[in-house]
């Protein structure tokens, strides 16, 4: 009987063998897993959508303390620049009398430069002034730099009778219905054939202060908004950050300054 019973064992293992059933078996059961799994990987799972919105809130806040930062170090940095710079004129001085105290060399040049202020007022001040002016333009190189910086230091001057600027002007350019902001500079006679009028002299910045385009533009056609010249230079300075929400523009005939529109426009 055991002899029989393992003959037919073997017979049975011929027909259908062991190992492809357990094979289809298995096979059978992970299709049947297989979509439950799928969609358990499709689905992202609660950690990955918080690590998400984590990261996501971190790189904000980042980001903006960046920006908050950024123009803070710029400042302090440019000032430090500045006042090592300015410590540099008169420090070497000191410490070559064994006076080795930082600032002390700033503090120094702050006095120089009022002293140099208060002696501009007097007529030796002013005589040494003409003197070093004479001198640097007859550098071929120096004479245009101090030429354009004495016209950026004058136009920001706080006495009056020195500024380059004599008001903020608006101006149609280069479009109909474009304006550009400028900076009266003077007023002239335009003497033409069929007549003479008066035109202002307006100085359009293209690249902050030093570079621009001068418009001889009439009088009437100038738009004076109710800005001063410092605010003017601000605007210019800033790349337009610091224009106000709102520009009113005023009345010529309440703000004609002495050197503005004073001329009496001569029949030709």
């Amino acid at each position: 009987m055991g002899t029989m019973r393992s003959e037919k064992d073997r017979d049975l293992e011929r027909l259908i063998p062991v190992g492809t059933l357990a094979l289809e078996i298995n096979g059978s059961k992970s299709s049947s897993e297989s979509p439950s799994a799928s969609s358990s990987l499709s689905h992202p799972s609660g950690k990955e959508a918080f690590g998400k919105v984590i990261h996501s809130w971190i790189s904000k806040k980042f980001i903006s303390g960046c920006v908050i930062l950024f123009p803070i170090a710029i400042t302090f940095y440019l000032t430090w620049k500045l006042i090592n710079f300015v410590d540099g004129f008169f420090s070497p001085i000191f410490i070559h009398l064994g006076i080795d105290v930082f600032g002390l060399g700033f503090l120094t040049s702050l006095i120089f430069i009022f002293l140099v202020g208060v002696s501009m007022s007097s007529w030796l001040g002013s005589s040494l002034l003409s003197l070093g002016e004479w001198f640097i333009k007859k550098m071929p190189l120096m004479s245009y730099i101090y030429t354009a910086s004495k016209q950026i230091s004058r136009a920001i001057s706080p006495d009056e009778d020195s500024h380059a600027f004599k008001e903020v002007a608006i101006i149609r350019h280069p479009r109909l219905g474009e304006y550009a902001f400028g900076f009266i500079t003077s007023t002239i006679i335009l003497r033409k054939s069929t007549g003479a009028e008066e035109v202002c002299c307006v100085y359009v910045p293209t690249n902050h202060l030093y570079l621009g385009d001068i418009f001889l533009v009439n009088s009437k056609d100038i738009m004076r908004p109710n800005l001063s010249v410092r605010e003017g230079i601000e605007i210019v300075i800033s790349g337009g950050m610091s224009v106000p929400k709102v520009l009113t523009i005023v009345d010529v005939q309440s703000i004609l300054s002495p050197r503005v529109g004073k001329f009496a426009v001569p029949q030709v």
